[in-house]
Formats: structure tokens, sequence, C-alpha cells
């Protein structure tokens, strides 16, 4: 099996090159692209005006529509799938994945695909394996990890900064945008080496390693 994983950000592209060969046999392969944001889900699923700006959905129904001719073309032995990967942030889980269904079916041919939802973000599964966290970070505030419930919609992000950067979550913001972007590469780079994905707690963290075994 060979699978295609696309993500919204480099962090997430740097956490999964050290994840994913945690999951999958040493005979399937993998690649995972990276886009810069996420964005929106193009209305009539139109395709992409400027393919050039990388922005994850505004460029998925050609994405999901160049996959299925891709592997279209493949030998019948050789089984391919495409993974998305994103935020939930403020949407409501079902409903995108609806949106996200309706895409996919859209495709003539269709390809294999899994759409594999962080909930709320992706730091929620780093925040699912607290001693990862604490042994990239062993000044990690104890109280802060603690008081945090898997996969609840609280500015996961803000509360993972709150634990290990100085002056949290608050001070990072300030840097701005590319100062936050940075420190969740650099989260991503410490952290997912150090986790275990059999006894992460984050229930959408589960889901994905499920949804990627089950290909």
């Amino acid at each position: 099996m060979h699978v295609e994983i696309l993500v919204e950000d480099l962090s997430g592209k740097k956490a999964l090159d050290v994840l994913v060969p945690k999951i999958i046999s040493g005979q399937d392969t993998f690649r995972v692209h990276s886009y810069k944001g996420l964005g929106r889900i193009p209305q009539h699923m139109k395709d992409a005006t400027d393919p050039s700006k990388r922005i994850l959905l505004t460029n998925l129904p050609k994405l999901l529509k160049g996959y299925g001719r891709t592997f279209q073309g493949y030998h019948p032995s050789y089984k391919a799938a495409v993974v998305l990967i994103c935020d939930l942030d403020e949407r409501n889980l079902q409903d995108f994945l609806e949106e996200l269904r309706v895409i996919l079916n859209a495709c003539h041919p269709k390809p294999e695909a899994r759409f594999c939802i962080a909930i709320e973000e992706g730091e929620a599964w780093f925040l699912g394996d607290l001693p990862a966290v604490k042994s990239a970070y062993p000044q990690a505030d104890d109280q802060v990890l603690i008081s945090y419930v898997n996969d609840s919609i609280c500015g996961t992000w803000e509360k993972l900064a709150d634990a290990v950067y100085p002056g949290g979550a608050k001070a990072l913001s300030l840097k701005g945008w590319q100062a936050v972007g940075a420190e969740k590469a650099r989260w991503a780079d410490d952290i997912s080496p150090r986790m275990d994905i059999e006894s992460n707690k984050s229930p959408s963290f589960c889901s994905f390693r499920d949804g990627i075994r089950s290909l």
C-alpha cells in the first residue's frame, strides 16, 4: 500500500514524517505533502484558479480528481490511497465531513480516501501523549497539562504554549504568526519522536491511526 497524505502546514508534515512509519508496515510507503494553510472548500467545488498558492481545501477538488485518475492507472495489484489531515477549528465535525465526502463522491474515478480531522487542532495529538510532552520539555507546567481535556475545544495550541513556552501563549502571540508557526514546527520536531502511538489519549489521533491501518 502507498499512501499520499495531505496536511495544511509544515508542522503537520514534520510530525507525520515521524509518526506514520510507526503506524504502517515496513512494506508500505507514504509521502506527506504540506500546504500553506487550510482555506475553504470552493463554492460549487470549482477547481482552484491559482493552485500555486497551495491552500489545501481550495485545491482539494482538483487534488482528489487527480489522485482518482492517477490511481486508476496503477496496476491492480498496486494499492494506493489519499489521506487528508486537517484541523477542525470551529467547524461542526459532521457537517465538515459531509462536505468532504461530497467532493470525493464527485470524482470520477473516485480515489480510495480517508479524512482525518484533528479536534480541535493538531497540537491535540501531542497533548494526547503527556509523557512525550514532558520528555521533550521537562520544565513543562504540570498544572496546565493535567487541566487539558483530550480533544476539547479550548484553544489547543495556546494550551500547549502555556505549558511549554516561556510566558505562554500570550508571549508567543505577541511575536506574530510567523513565530507561532515556527514554534509549532519545533514542537513537532521535539515531541513526535517521543510519542507512543498505542497509548495516545486523543480520540482524533486514534481515529487517524486506525484509519491508516484500515487501508
